[in-house]
């Protein structure tokens, strides 16, 4: 039997075709039982069946295989459950018969608090606290609910069945065909699936009230969530209605299921799970509350129900063979989850917003700790690891890149014809590249496997030598060392204006283009150019002083779209932490922002300025306070702009960008902001109705009355936990959570802390706590890590949320000290699921550090910024 130990992946001598499960859940007890059987073809001798199983109990006298032709039980004398590799391995008494058998196996398990598996979530009803059951199997945790092969390539159909209390809602993946009362017990049976993956299997059992509505073609949508909320779910019901129309004519194939259910699961560790025709999310990305959830909550709901209604055709219908090829999964749904709100709602201009999808992207991959878009997997604990921005945000950006270089149209078609011929079945990248080349003409495959099976990405020096553009590319590292790699490199250009544009592949590692030649016309005086137009192509570019002081003046006078605004601010931030440019120079860069208006502009330039304040304070205090000056007034003239009142008929990204301009003007400390805040917070106090604190500035309000607390007067700091306490809004919750620990006091930092791991935070809403955490209260943070490392192990150490732990706490420091002593702590703790995530964190720490010394060496920086605030 130890042969089929250590290995990445189950044998193949036997093939599942068809599973007949049926649970008992026990909500009381927190307990389940269940039989399996399965149709399985026997493929090859064998007198083995292996097969995934972890966490449960199988009942060995259970066990039996009768092949159809004989139909004679063949008994299994050797069970045995191998924990380490969640392998179960039967052994028979005599070779089994090819062709298809029935394998039976009975088993019990345990409901879990742990959000992965079959598990428990707690509600409220009627002042009682009850436990719902529900499951998460992604990505390789169906295993601990039933026996199976829990591989997304061994696709079956599955019949299920579940015996639960009279009074719950039961739902699966498919609708209900028979529902069978006995007593206080009832009987369900839904119809049987089409073939899929066992990761896609999804139960729900407990109390919901649900909203409804069809698509065009008579498909049934429902939104549940608990019993109360159901007015809350109409606006994510609105957009998977719509959703689901939409993307029937995208990919030209209907979807496939009679039903599509979206639930609300007060704990849930992920974002959204797209099981086939249940998905489950957190209330936060479900639930839009009219008086209470902000524009950004909003957007927010809308984007994540494209996202999982994507995968019901991207992953669900076409699968990717291997975890190798998750990105195939999720860099897909994220990038046609921007297509689809981009016709639902025009106005939120959300392929601007994209940036933010490509800069997340950037930012990891820069890492010499990075990973390939396609990456090897060779056990189940390290699938956990690469649901990152590398998987989500770079892989749909090279799938922007692409789509952008060969256009629109040609991909449209691409992907019908792709999920036409996979529908049902795997795939790999090869076979998405496959269809796009044999619809283009383009040589798709050689262009790509640049861009997904090596690590990082470009950077693209730039310089004009007598009237000759200059080209080189090198691999972009946060680091500042110089990286390997070579890439095909989509280049587009406009000069003085976007009439004149001009696009071709750098595919050696330097090119040499007349500028006359190139343009048809010699360059005005004074113009500009702008490489890389609408940031389409996943890299960074480095201008010399000269093109980068005509991108300056061309910023200031806005002669540039807002993508573009963005990325020349997003690649100089970047290139200034790789020290291949001077904190001076970015920050005079920044100065040409200060009549700054566009929503994703504004929201990276303040998430930029609260970067380079943080670093700034570690170099030299004084420099900090100046720099924080200079962003005021930066941010003061879209604040003033905008004003506190929210104006009749503005848009939805001005109502966004209210919210974040305000939050910076607090945290850095601007007195009229944090006077205005605390007043409204006041009124807010006595009315949680006010019309003086709409839920767009209440982060503001929340941040700014933390700006103030302190040891000797906590009485900002409970009465947030006041409103935490009396809401029973996740969004809300969440908000208040992201702001406690961003108080400069370290005593309250601690109590925000303990408060995160207290019975009154949901396990999945910690990080929240955590991600606030002001830079005074870093070393705070860290210590109360070590010291509560133990139960934070124990609680979250299954799942991926412990990773974040690491780098949220980690990452903010900017000493090789603390680096080492980083290592030292968990050179005993670290374990392979969180190994990359720790490695990157460090690494994040000595660039930190790197910078810091620079910017020390920097002259006179401390006037120049003072010159710029001035201005």
């Amino acid at each position: 039997m130890d042969q089929f130990k250590g290995q990445p992946r189950l044998p193949k001598f036997a093939v599942p075709k068809r599973y007949d499960l049926r649970l008992i859940p026990d909500l009381i007890a927190c307990t389940f039982t269940g039989t399996v059987s399965i149709d399985v073809e026997i493929v090859a001798d064998t007198r083995f069946i292996v097969l995934n199983a972890a966490d449960l109990s199988v009942n060995d006298a259970s066990v039996s295989f009768t092949p159809f032709i004989s139909s004679k039980a063949v008994a299994a004398p050797k069970v045995v459950l191998f924990e380490e590799d969640e392998i179960l391995v039967l052994e028979f008494s005599e070779i089994l018969p090819h062709g298809v058998g029935v394998l039976h196996l009975g088993f019990n398990g345990i409901l879990n608090d742990k959000m992965k598996g079959f598990y428990k979530s707690t509600y409220e009803h009627n002042g009682e606290k009850k436990n719902m059951a529900v499951t998460q199997f992604e990505p390789a945790d169906a295993r601990k609910c039933f026996p199976c092969w829990d591989e997304p390539a061994c696709k079956a159909t599955f019949k299920i069945t579940l015996e639960v209390p009279t009074e719950l809602v039961a739902l699966s993946n498919m609708p209900i065909v028979e529902e069978k009362a006995d007593g206080n017990v009832k009987v369900v049976s839904y119809q049987e699936s089409p073939i899929m993956s066992t990761y896609l299997v999804a139960i729900v059992v407990g109390l919901f009230d649900y909203v409804e509505d069809h698509t065009s073609d008579g498909i049934k949508v429902r939104v549940y969530c608990e019993v109360g909320k159901a007015d809350q779910g109409k606006f994510a019901l609105h957009v998977g209605a719509k959703t689901l129309d939409l993307f029937k004519e995208y990919f030209a194939v209907p979807y496939p299921l009679p039903k599509m259910d979206m639930i609300a699961i007060p704990d849930f560790s992920a974002g959204a799970m797209e099981n086939y025709g249940l998905v489950t999310y957190r209330e936060t990305v479900l639930l839009y509350d009219e008086q209470h959830s902000a524009a950004s909550n909003k957007q927010r709901v809308a984007t994540v129900v494209a996202h999982e209604l994507a995968h019901q055709w991207f992953g669900n219908l076409v699968t990717m063979e291997w975890w190798t090829h998750l990105w195939l999964n999720e860099g897909f749904a994220t990038w046609v989850s921007y297509l689809a709100i981009d016709s639902l709602f025009p106005e939120w201009k959300i392929w601007t917003q994209f940036l933010d999808e490509s800069t997340g992207g950037l930012r990891l991959d820069g890492l010499e700790e990075s990973h390939p878009i396609e990456v090897e997997v060779n056990h189940a604990a390290e699938i956990d690891e690469i649901f990152d921005a590398i998987s989500y945000m770079k892989g749909a950006s090279v799938i922007r890149m692409l789509q952008s270089y060969l256009g629109a149209e040609v991909f449209e078609r691409s992907l019908a014809a792709y999920v036409k011929k996979h529908a049902y079945s795997n795939a790999k990248t090869e076979d998405l590249w496959s269809a796009l080349e044999e619809e283009s003409g383009e040589p798709v495959n050689k262009l790509m496997s640049f861009w997904t099976k090596q690590k990082g990405y470009p950077v693209v020096s730039a310089k004009i030598i007598d009237g000759k553009l200059e080209l080189e590319q090198s691999r972009f590292l946060s680091s500042g060392s110089p990286g390997e790699g070579q890439w095909i490199v989509p280049v587009t250009l406009c000069c003085g204006s976007y009439d004149m544009r001009k696009s071709f592949l750098l595919e050696a590692k330097s090119g040499v283009y007349d500028l006359k030649e190139l343009l048809g016309g010699s360059i005005a005086d004074g113009s500009w150019i702008k490489i890389n137009v609408e940031q389409a192509g996943f890299y960074r570019v480095k201008y010399d002083d000269s093109l980068a002081a005509g991108l300056r003046i061309a910023t200031e006078s806005q002669s540039l779209t807002s993508i573009d605004r963005y990325g020349i601010l997003d690649d100089s931030f970047a290139l200034c932490m790789a020290r291949q440019q001077s904190l001076a120079s970015l920050l005079t860069l920044i100065s040409a922002y200060k009549k700054e208006l566009d929503y994703t502009v504004m929201s990276n330039l303040i998430a930029i300025s609260y970067k380079v304040v943080k670093i700034a304070a570690d170099a030299n205090l004084e420099l900090m306070s100046e720099i924080k000056q200079l962003f005021i007034g930066v941010f003061k003239f879209a604040a003033e702009k905008l004003g506190w009142e929210p104006k009749q008929g503005e848009s939805h990204l001005d109502a966004m960008l209210r919210g974040e301009v305000l939050t910076a003007l607090a945290a850095f400390g601007h007195d009229e902001t944090l006077k205005e805040a605390v007043r409204r917070f006041d009124a807010f106090l006595a009315d949680r109705n006010t019309s003086l604190l709409p839920p767009d500035l209440r982060g503001a309000a929340f941040v700014a009355v933390m700006q103030r607390a302190n040891k000797s007067d906590k009485s900002g700091y409970e009465s947030l936990l006041r409103v935490y306490r009396e809401t029973d809004l996740s969004q809300e919750k969440t908000r208040i959570l992201g702001s406690l620990a961003c108080c400069p006091d370290l005593s309250i930092v601690q109590d925000a802390l303990n408060f995160v791991l207290s019975d009154e935070v949901r396990n999945q809403d910690a990080l929240s706590g955590l991600s606030g955490v002001s830079w005074e209260g870093r070393e705070v943070a860290w210590t109360w890590l070590q010291e509560k490392w133990e139960y934070i192990e124990e609680t979250w150490g299954s799942g991926f949320l412990i990773t974040r732990f690491i780098s949220t706490v980690v990452s903010p420091f900017a000493s090789f000290e603390k680096a080492e002593e980083v290592e030292e702590f968990f050179a005993t703790r670290s374990k392979p699921s969180m190994a990359r995530t720790l490695k990157q964190s460090i690494e994040r720490v000595h660039i930190n550090a790197n910078w810091v010394e620079s910017i020390r060496k920097e002259d006179n920086l401390t006037q120049l910024v003072a010159q710029l605030s001035s201005n």
